[in-house]
């Protein structure tokens, strides 16, 4: 998803200049969001409308359903949170926003009283004709981005997200050179941004976790998009304190201590969620007999302090799953054939 802006001051022309914009990018095939920010009011409902008196009896969203749907909320979100949600939506090419001139995205421009270090560039919207609209769709897609803190380019020595949107605006980098970041998270409404090693670590994970799942039941047949939502977290886990061992095919797998301590986490979070006692010291697990990637013969032995734990054959699925995916994201050379895992204090 790529994002831009078009700001200027009063009356110099932002919204024909945006309905100009997203007309061209329609027009070469793209799915165009627009955003649209005002210092003023916005009401979506007409009063007297089934909707409005929704809006005026208290509810704080209102959402409208017919040949087209709205939602209609009584707080001003945050920019980025709207970009965020906006990714649950529909797979948008474009963002086109008018307005939010304080905002980090790239910004034409419509009166130079607006310029800053994210302008990409100035144009006169009541004189530009329709070879200016194309110039400034290509500069568009050459220029914008997605969400700031989403952007990871550290095979090219970045890794922060105003540096990289900098370069990208200067010209100096293509979005195209960016990592292949495939999860977006948000937590408490603030997007957090994801490299390419976690964001295909989740990925993973979940998809691990997925494939034991019977999801023809719920008519599910091609897995496209997942959506995730974990409410009311009251507490932030912990840091992880613990030593891991991680053994595959015999062979002790040497790995830095960010990647160490996310795998460290992952193990000890799902033996938790079992609930085998209150004060786990140490966990060992060890799958045996994978072939040819295949887990659905392998076998699984899990022990915390020393103890076998028995589990069902749904948990067993489970674990093999999601074991073996955390496994997978760190790109061992060899074929898995069994794997060791020890955690401990």
């Amino acid at each position: 998803m790529k994002i831009a802006s078009i700001v200027g001051k009063k009356n110099t022309g932002k919204t024909s200049l945006t309905v100009k914009v997203i007309s061209e990018l329609t027009k070469r095939g793209y799915n165009v969001a627009s955003i649209k920010h005002s210092h003023h009011s916005i009401e979506m409902d007409k009063e007297n409308t089934d909707t409005w008196k929704h809006k005026q009896a208290g509810a704080n969203l209102v959402v409208g359903v017919g040949s087209t749907t709205f939602f209609n909320a009584r707080k001003e979100h945050d920019l980025n949170r709207i970009l965020y949600l906006l990714k649950h939506f529909d797979n948008f090419d474009y963002v086109i926003i008018e307005g939010y001139k304080s905002y980090n995205y790239p910004k034409i421009i419509t009166s130079p009283e607006v310029r800053d270090e994210y302008t990409i560039k100035e144009v006169d919207s009541f004189t530009i004709d329709d070879e200016g609209i194309r110039e400034l769709a290509d500069l568009i897609e050459q220029r914008g981005h997605d969400i700031v803190d989403t952007l990871f380019a550290n095979n090219c020595g970045y890794n922060n997200g105003e540096v990289i949107a900098g370069d990208i605006r200067n010209g100096n980098l293509s979005v195209e050179n960016l990592d292949d970041v495939c999860c977006y998270m948000s937590i408490d409404d603030k997007v957090v941004g994801l490299n390419r090693f976690v964001s295909d670590y989740l990925k993973q994970n979940i998809l691990g976790i997925i494939n034991t799942l019977n999801l023809d039941d719920y008519g599910v047949e091609d897995v496209k998009k997942i959506e995730l939502i974990v409410p009311d977290s009251q507490s932030r886990p912990n840091k992880a304190n613990k030593r891991t061992t991680v053994l595959i095919n015999g062979k002790n797998l040497v790995i830095n201590k960010f990647t160490m301590d996310i795998v460290t986490n992952s193990i000890a979070a799902m033996v938790n969620s079992l609930k085998t006692q209150e004060d786990v010291n140490s966990i060992d697990i060890e799958i045996s007999g994978i072939s040819d990637d295949n887990l659905i013969d392998a076998e699984i032995v899990l022990k915390t302090n020393g103890n076998d734990v028995k589990i069902n054959e749904f948990t067993r699925g489970i674990l093999k799953e999601t074991i073996f995916a955390i496994i997978s994201t760190l790109k061992t050379d060899d074929k898995i054939s069994d794997i060791k895992i020890k955690v401990e204090e």
